[in-house]
């Protein structure tokens, strides 16, 4: 299945779509060859009607001819029926084969970028719109969250690569009790917020997950099924997505606003892959996602909603972040645009990724049908959106990191206490033994 851009705005407004391509980096002339291509299915569409019509003509004629007895005259018109009706499968095909080289062509066409957009090639040209929080600093020798982990036998990595390979975990005790805290934490964060909770099939229909993501992330990040026309989710985000499709909405029912905790795989094929032990980067790991359906005329207040709501969470989880607005040419082709927010690792002196928020207007939600219809009946393509609440591996990374002390424990930040059964210090119990 195809992602597909509004084929009517390439049509009414195609400078506006070759403007946005070059803003990518991506040839314009892609969008001269849709059309192009678009024209032809249009006139191969007008000659299978005119077709139509004189096939109906000559039905006419045919019963006219042997109401009045006139048996060759109309046996005539029959062998030209025939080869009208052949001739109308003919084009038939022609033009269906014309249609889908126009959508493969226009699946390849990304979303219109949002104005404000900053111009780039890749991630070195992605912006810092601001720094939030105190970094930690440490009068002692730092260790990374493995070694942290290791030892205080709170995980096995080692076991992981026995039975399951690289990119894989054992979480042991009081980490996996973290993990669990920070979704507790996570779910009562979102239902506070009015948002509905839900739990989400953790495989989906390859028709869904084409229009989640384009053909080129798929084979970087999906698990298919094998016989089965089912992968396993890289992000809840594939799940609420399909939710509604080919569903129609009254104004009055948008916005509709989910969260859901699952579990997520990616196969994380290409320049990163998994090149060390740990829980940064995995095969397997837990996440809660926020997701937006809404009216066109919304989106971009929504955006700003799922950024704050991020931002709270890390604000109350004491973790120093930044805010990265992603560039042009950086950009997946289904995002209009799109922001990181990055946590600080002390054992690396650098930001790393841990959020990911997106408005992808009507580009997901066309594939599946998903409209809202106005008082007057009119019918307009959702926007969609969608933020991390939190990936519990790379939080806990986070905590690990700048919350250890010089004893090699690990402080529990206070937000989670509630959740943690006491334990307010990772590894303390075990300190003492």
């Amino acid at each position: 299945m195809i992602i597909l851009l509004d084929i009517n705005l390439l049509r009414e407004k195609p400078e506006l779509v070759k403007a946005s391509e070059k803003k990518r980096g991506k040839d314009p002339k892609q969008v001269k060859e849709v059309l192009l291509v678009d024209g032809k299915w249009k006139a191969k569409l007008k000659k299978v009607e005119e077709l139509k019509h004189k096939r109906n003509v000559v039905s006419l004629e045919i019963n006219e001819l042997k109401k009045k007895g006139k048996a060759a005259a109309a046996k005539a018109k029959i062998k030209e029926m025939k080869r009208v009706v052949k001739e109308i499968k003919e084009k038939e095909e022609e033009a269906e084969k014309l249609l889908a080289k126009r959508n493969l062509l226009l699946g390849k066409v990304g979303n219109i970028l949002h104005e404000k957009v900053p111009e780039g090639k890749d991630e070195q040209d992605n912006i810092v719109l601001r720094e939030e929080g105190k970094k930690p600093k440490f009068n002692f020798k730092l260790k990374n969250h493995v070694q942290l982990i290791e030892d205080l036998d709170l995980g096995d990595f080692d076991a992981s690569a026995k039975t399951s390979g690289k990119g894989f975990y054992f979480l042991k005790g009081e980490l996996g009790l973290l993990q669990q805290a920070l979704v507790r934490l996570a779910i009562e964060f979102m239902q506070g917020k009015g948002y509905t909770y839900i739990e989400p099939p953790l495989m989906l229909r390859k028709k869904i997950l084409g229009a989640a993501l384009d053909l080129e992330e798929f084979e970087k990040t999906i698990y298919s099924i094998e016989g089965e026309d089912l992968c396993l989710i890289g992000t809840s985000e594939y799940s609420l997505l399909g939710m509604h499709a080919g569903e129609f909405f009254g104004e009055k029912e948008l916005p509709k606003k989910y969260f859901a905790y699952s579990m997520c795989f990616r196969k994380e094929v290409g320049a990163h892959g998994i090149n060390e032990k740990g829980l940064w980067r995995t095969h397997q790991f837990n996440k809660v996602e926020q997701f937006i359906f809404c009216r066109p005329e919304d989106s971009w207040k929504y955006f700003e909603e799922l950024l704050k709501n991020s931002e709270e969470i890390l604000k109350a989880l004491e973790l120093p972040y930044r805010v990265i607005e992603i560039c042009s040419g950086d950009l997946s082709s289904w995002k209009a645009k799109s922001y990181d927010l990055e946590v600080w690792r002390p054992t690396i002196g650098d930001y790393g990724e841990v959020m990911s928020l997106s408005n992808c207007t009507d580009y997901q939600a066309r594939e599946l049908g998903i409209k809202v219809v106005g008082k007057g009946g009119e019918r307009r393509v959702v926007h969609t959106l969608n933020n991390t609440v939190l990936a519990t591996s790379r939080i806990m990374v986070a905590i690990l990191e700048n919350h250890q002390t010089k004893e090699g424990t690990v402080k529990v930040p206070k937000i989670l206490w509630p959740y943690m059964e006491g334990i307010k210090e990772l590894g303390k119990k075990a300190k003492k033994r």
